[in-house]
């Protein structure tokens, strides 16, 4: 499996519940996270994400575009709680190291109804 292929599969497999097989699958035993809202490592992370398939177990996720280059995998999506909901735009950077997931940073920007951007956030 490719590394874009890896992490597309590992954030498919959040967003469907299944996040202790997504971590086994995928992340490396040195991983470190840059999300300010967890403290470091794969635990808290990893615990945090199974909190949130509880309250929002119809989350979706869309992804817009991936893009692969040398050990970094970009991935631009859309992230819906659920159907109600406008969502977020969420950019994830993943560090490949020996197959694995070494390290990941995030960002999002909630998606707003009445953007002045005719083309909008996707």
């Amino acid at each position: 499996m490719s590394q874009k292929e890896l992490a597309v599969t590992f954030l498919q497999q959040i967003v469907s519940g299944k996040i202790k097989e997504a971590f086994d699958d995928a992340i490396h035993t040195e991983f470190i996270h840059h999300n300010a809202y967890f403290e470091a490592g794969a635990q808290s992370l990893m615990k945090a994400m199974m909190d949130n398939a509880e309250l929002s177990p119809n989350k979706q996720w869309t992804v817009v575009q991936v893009i692969e280059e040398e050990d970094r995998v970009v991935i631009h999506s859309h992230i819906q709680q659920n159907t109600d909901d406008l969502g977020v735009a969420v950019v994830h950077i993943f560090r490949f190291q020996e197959g694995k997931i070494i390290e990941t940073w995030d960002v999002g920007q909630s998606v707003v109804s009445n953007s002045p951007n005719e083309q909008g956030m996707f």
